[in-house]
């Protein structure tokens, strides 16, 4: 399936929530690796916001908030990080009325380790994760927070590398990354997309 489809999930009718996705791998043995990067922000903004992970519906983990007047939902998903969009797309069915609703975290290869990074759209970039969301939802145009996990070593398989939990002298660039995530979050959910490009990029 490629990765534009005909048709996007979100209708016209719908409940006006943003969402916010975190994506990863399901399991304890997944929790601390660079894939789950996605995961672990949307734990920070969890805590940040006072609310838990207490529902579990579509294959996913569910936490609801307020910032403001906006009311949000926090989604991880459960499938796996090759089908995400199982979970997402009927989540987001009649739930947003447009991509500029959605943003989805996840890691990158491509930034250097503890940059973040806001854009709003593309292409999947090689990622699983937005490849199998961007074929269930049907399009690209939805925002992303793309966090840097840094690029593998020439001789070492990707799958091996963002599989792999982080090296010690690696951690405190994780975790200013970790801190910083919640607090670029809700710029984007506050000011929007080019405010939180411009402070954040």
């Amino acid at each position: 399936m490629s990765e534009k489809a005909p048709q996007c999930v979100w209708s016209e009718i719908a409940f006006f929530v943003k969402v916010i996705a975190g994506l990863g791998n399901p399991g304890p043995k997944y929790t601390y690796t660079r894939h789950n990067l996605g995961f672990r922000a949307l734990e920070a903004l969890a805590r940040t916001l006072h609310t838990d992970f207490d529902r579990e519906k579509h294959q996913g983990l569910l936490a609801q908030a307020m910032e403001g007047s906006e009311k949000l939902m926090l989604v991880k998903p459960l499938t796996f990080m090759n089908r995400s969009g199982d979970c997402l797309a009927p989540l987001l069915r009649n739930k947003i009325s447009s991509p500029e609703s959605l943003l989805v975290v996840v890691d990158d290869i491509n930034l250097p380790l503890g940059k973040l990074r806001f854009r709003a759209g593309g292409s999947a970039g090689g990622h699983n994760g937005l490849k199998s969301l961007i074929e269930r939802v049907g399009c690209r145009d939805f925002h992303r927070l793309r966090m840097g996990v840094g690029s593998s070593n020439p001789s070492q398989d990707l799958a091996d590398h963002v599989l792999a939990k982080f090296h010690p002298d690696e951690q405190p660039d994780v975790n200013a990354m970790l801190e910083l995530a919640p607090e670029a979050i809700l710029c984007w959910v506050r000011d929007g997309i080019e405010a939180a490009m411009c402070r954040y990029n």
